[in-house]
């Protein structure tokens, strides 16, 4: 499966047949450092992720080793809640993470996002799911992932594009 985004940068998910794995690629036309802060400030969290017309609400995000999340997406009044642990971060490398999709307990995947710089003003973000069955990744590629995933990086690139992301958010007093 590929989704063309409208910057060029094509969204390639791959769902290996026999497998419980989801392997997403997609580049942008920004830094590995600001692709980076992008994942870790929920600030800029809410402006991007998730599908188009879906409001999120963050109720905890700690993107450090050892730190959670929460957030809610909603939308024409119904709630979805998604959950996780952040297992490892390594600054504008590495996030190995927990994501769990709260309307299907006990189907935790297990995440791996790699950072790369390709050069000084672009970088590549893959991805490596794990679920616990073949099954429950079959449910996940049905659930529309691809499409949210496409929208929320057509986002992305906006908010790269706009200068949105960069240097960390500064707390204003």
């Amino acid at each position: 499966m590929t989704t063309s985004a409208t910057t060029g940068n094509a969204l390639t998910v791959s769902v290996p047949a026999g497998t419980p794995f989801i392997d997403v690629r997609r580049e942008f036309d920004a830094s590995v450092s600001a692709l980076f802060e992008a994942h870790r400030d929920p600030e800029k969290i809410k402006q991007w992720l998730g599908p188009d017309g879906f409001e999120m609400k963050i109720e905890l995000y700690d993107f450090t080793t050892g730190g959670r999340y929460r957030y809610v997406h909603t939308c024409d009044g119904e709630e979805y809640r998604f959950n996780g642990v952040f297992h490892t971060v390594r600054e504008n490398e590495l996030a190995v993470q927990t994501f769990e999709y709260e309307g299907f307990g006990d189907v935790v995947a297990i995440e791996t996002l790699t950072f790369d710089s390709l050069t000084e003003d672009r970088s590549r973000l893959t991805i490596h799911s794990t679920y616990p069955s073949v099954e429950s990744r079959d449910g996940m590629v049905q659930s529309g992932m691809e499409g949210g995933l496409s929208q929320g990086y057509i986002k992305l690139d906006a908010l790269l594009r706009d200068g949105g992301v960069g240097a960390p958010s500064q707390d204003e007093d």
